[in-house]
């Protein structure tokens, strides 16, 4: 189930990256490499959002269903399930660093 999962978060990110790429070398105005830089280098950052949300998505999936089940023995323990739920938010964070530089 998890591979179906990510095979198809896969195709869904070649397919936003090949339109990406397409509408933003037709909106190039002439021949200008400006242009066409900065769209590739927005594709870039693009990339690694995307990226790195999937990336934190899969690990917060596991990390929540552990979290949970820490829980469901032992409540005191509620601050530490809060801490390494929200640790992979701090990757999203990270992949949003390019769109910066």
């Amino acid at each position: 189930m998890k591979m179906k999962i990510i095979k198809n978060g896969l195709r869904i990110m070649a397919v936003l990256m090949i339109a990406t790429s397409i509408v933003g070398i037709a909106t190039a105005e002439g021949d200008d490499n400006a242009s066409t830089e900065a769209a590739w280098k927005n594709l870039g950052a693009g990339i690694a959002v995307g990226l790195a949300a999937i990336g934190a998505g899969i690990s917060q999936a596991n990390i929540g269903a552990a979290a949970v089940g820490m829980l469901a023995e032992d409540d005191s323990k509620f601050g530490t399930a809060i801490i390494f739920t929200a640790l992979p938010e701090s990757i999203v964070i990270l992949g949003l660093l390019p769109l910066f530089m």
